[in-house]
């Protein structure tokens, strides 16, 4: 079984924020964040619906939510997969790599928050074992690449006009990684 948040303890302070899995009182602020039209244009999913968006993300293995002073600015996703291996040392690439992605409301964005959060995301993820992750943006989502450039991923691949968005237009795309042995786990950013 591929390691999850929930093998961590909970939750988790930085300098301002505390990350934790979220729970359904959440779920309101979570939603009006994340549909508005802005927010909405970069997200995999279109959120039109409370209930099925905090069914989705209540699942507890890869949710986590941002929260400053008591209110919610956000919220990260962590997932573990296996990285692409050959059949003959599949087990070996089992729980190996982790996706990263987040969204901070509207308005809390421009404060470093977004950069905070992932740091300990990064954190967390190589805690969990995973000796890589990886995030991707939309080419033209200038805020979650500059999180991923501050946080320390490298930009590791442009893709041309591969990803179609849901207005029926086919966009640039962009992935970040970074491997464990270039995070320093007490600093919480690259090594060097």
């Amino acid at each position: 079984m591929s390691p999850a948040l929930t093998d961590l303890v909970w939750p988790r302070r930085t300098e301002r924020l505390v990350l934790r899995p979220p729970v359904l009182d959440d779920m309101r602020a979570v939603h009006a964040y994340r549909s508005d039209p802005e927010t909405a244009r970069w997200l995999t999913t279109l959120e039109t619906d409370l209930e099925q968006m905090a069914s989705r993300l209540l699942d507890g293995a890869r949710t986590l939510v941002v929260e400053r002073d008591g209110e919610i600015v956000g919220d990260l996703m962590l997932a573990v997969k296996d990285a692409w291996s050959q059949r003959e040392v599949a087990d070996e690439a089992r729980g190996t790599m982790a996706e990263l992605g987040w969204v901070i409301a509207p308005a809390h964005r421009g404060r470093g928050y977004a950069v905070e959060a992932v740091r300990e995301l990064v954190t967390a993820a190589f805690e969990l074992g995973v000796r890589r992750v990886e995030a991707g943006c939309f080419a033209e989502n200038a805020g979650s690449r500059r999180v991923m450039e501050k946080v320390g991923l490298r930009q590791e691949g442009y893709y041309v006009r591969e990803s179609l968005h849901r207005d029926g237009t086919w966009r640039d795309g962009m992935s970040f990684g970074l491997l464990a042995d270039e995070w320093d786990l007490e600093a919480r950013r690259p090594r060097g």
